[in-house]
């Protein structure tokens, strides 16, 4: 059986979402000092698989994301979400990095106010 890959989302597609108030559940697929530290606006963080299955609903539509494009942890959490038979998972690949040089909006600990 041929493994499909995660939808994927670019940083303009995902602002575009927030700025219309899109109805959609963003999760940092990061460790809490991560999320804590910075995180874009409306994150969600879970610290086991087993906590994101509890909160999230199957009919919702999720974007994960996490660092950069090097970052394998939301691809991660993408497949295993799939897996468990959520059908609308988008993977931002580019994650905070890519957010940050865009120059949208950060919340978090380290982030100038």
């Amino acid at each position: 059986m041929e493994e499909k890959s995660l939808r994927t989302i670019d940083h303009q597609e995902l602002k575009q979402k927030m700025d219309h108030q899109a109805s959609f559940r963003l999760v940092m697929a990061l460790n809490e000092w991560q999320y804590q530290t910075k995180r874009i606006p409306g994150s969600l963080y879970f610290a086991t698989i087993q906590k994101a299955l509890a909160e999230l609903r199957k009919e919702d539509e999720i974007v994960v994301y996490c660092s950069d494009r090097t970052c394998v942890a939301s691809a991660a959490l993408g497949k295993l979400l799939e897996y468990q038979g959520y059908a609308h998972v988008l993977h931002f690949a580019g994650g905070l990095a890519e957010w940050e040089q865009a120059g949208y909006p950060l919340e978090g600990r380290d982030v100038p106010v």
